[in-house]
C-alpha cells in the first residue's frame, strides 16, 4: 500500500488537474453556445437554397454547368475538416482514420500521388506530411476554430476553378456534423461535380406538387440566373460545412472535458478512501506499539495505558485519531 504522503501528493494533482478540466469545459461550452447558434441559424438557409437551386433545375429546364460536368476521375481533392487543438475525445482521430479509408479506395484508381488532400486544421495536416505519398495542396489551418465566410469563399473558389479547367475530376468533403451535443456524424459528401436533379420535397417529408416545381418566370435568362447561384451555393456549402465542423469540435470537446471531470472526481474519491483506511492503519499500528509498551511496567497514574487513555479518542465512524 502507498504511503499517505504519496497518495496525499496524488490527490492534490488530480485536484489541480480536476480545476483545469473544469475550466476548458466552461470554455468549450461557452464556444460551443456560439457555434451552435451559427449553424443552427446558417443550416436552414444554406437547405433552401439547395432546395431552390433543385426546384429550379427540375423545372423541364436544359441548363448546363461546368460545376456539373462528370469527367473520368484521374485525380481526385478531399477537404478534410478537424481542428487545431486536441482534448476533444475522438473527434480528430476518427476523421483520420476515416480519411485513410478515402485514401485507400481511391489509391487503386488513381494513384496516392493524383489525390489532393486540403487540410483545414492543424491535427489533419500533421497527419497528412506522416502519410507516404500524399502532401497537402495548402495550408488552411487558420480556417478551423475561427469560421470566415470570406475564408471559405477563397477555398471553394480554388476548388471550382480547378474543377472548371479538368485539372481535378471530383471534390468530396470529409467532416463532423454536428447533430447534438453528445453526437456527431462523421460525414462524407461529393462537392463536385453538382448533382443537378431535383429534389421533391420541402424538407419536411412533403413532397412538392409537379404545377409548383415548373412554375417559374425566369428572368433575365436561365443560363445568367445558373451562373450566378451555383457558385454562391457551393460558397455557402464550404462555410456551412466549416460551421458544422467548429460546432461539432467545441461539443466533442465538451464531452470529453465532462467526462475527465467526472473521472477525477471518483478518483479522488477512491484516494481519499485509500488515504482514510492508511491513515487509520498506521494510528492502529501506532497504538499496538504503544500497549505492547505498557505491558512490561505496572499499572497507574503514569502509566503506558493512562497515557493512551489521555492521547486517543474514539470518533462516532470508528476511526482513532490522536490528540495531539
Amino acid at each position: 500500500m502507498a504511503s499517505l504522503k504519496e497518495v496525499k501528493g496524488r490527490i492534490n494533482s488530480i485536484h489541480g488537474t480536476l480545476k483545469i478540466t473544469s475550466a476548458m469545459k466552461m470554455v468549450a461550452s461557452s464556444k460551443l453556445h456560439k457555434a451552435q447558434e451559427a449553424i443552427e441559424n446558417m443550416l436552414p438557409y444554406e437547405r433552401r437554397l439547395h432546395r431552390m437551386l433543385s426546384n429550379f433545375l427540375g423545372a423541364e429546364l436544359s441548363v448546363e454547368s461546368p460545376f456539373a460536368v462528370k469527367r473520368e476521375v484521374k485525380k481526385v481533392a478531399v477537404v478534410v475538416f478537424a481542428s487545431n487543438s486536441s482534448l476533444c475525445g475522438g473527434f480528430n482521430a476518427n476523421v483520420i482514420r476515416h480519411l485513410n479509408e478515402v485514401v485507400a479506395e481511391y489509391e487503386p484508381k488513381v494513384g496516392r500521388e493524383n489525390i489532393l488532400i486540403y487540410p483545414v486544421g492543424r491535427k489533419v495536416a500533421d497527419a497528412v506530411k506522416k502519410m507516404e505519398g500524399l502532401t497537402a495542396a495548402g495550408d488552411y489551418q487558420h480556417m478551423s476554430g475561427k469560421p470566415n465566410y470570406q475564408e471559405a469563399a477563397d477555398l471553394a473558389a480554388e476548388l471550382m476553378t480547378r474543377f472548371a479547367s479538368g485539372e481535378i475530376q471530383q471534390v468530396e468533403l470529409l467532416y463532423n456534423h454536428f447533430k447534438s451535443t453528445s453526437t456527431q456524424v462523421l460525414t462524407r459528401e461529393t462537392y463536385l461535380p453538382l448533382a443537378l436533379a431535383a429534389e421533391h420535397d420541402t424538407g419536411a417529408g412533403e413532397e412538392v406538387p409537379e404545377a409548383m416545381q415548373s412554375d417559374y418566370i425566369i428572368e433575365p435568362s436561365p443560363e445568367q440566373v445558373m451562373e450566378e447561384l451555383l457558385p454562391k451555393v457551393l460558397r455557402m456549402k464550404m462555410y456551412t460545412v466549416l460551421l458544422d465542423s467548429t460546432a461539432s469540435e467545441h461539443a466533442a470537446r465538451t464531452m470529453a472535458m465532462q467526462i475527465a471531470t467526472d473521472n477525477a472526481n471518483d478518483l479522488i474519491q477512491e484516494l481519499t478512501l485509500i488515504y482514510n483506511k492508511s491513515r487509520q492503519q498506521a494510528i492502529t499500528n501506532e497504538l499496538l506499539d504503544i500497549v505492547g509498551g505498557s505491558m512490561s511496567r505496572p499499572y497507574g497514574r503514569n502509566s503506558c495505558v493512562h497515557c493512551i487513555k489521555k492521547r486517543i479518542a474514539v470518533s462516532r465512524q470508528g476511526t482513532f485519531f490522536l490528540n495531539e
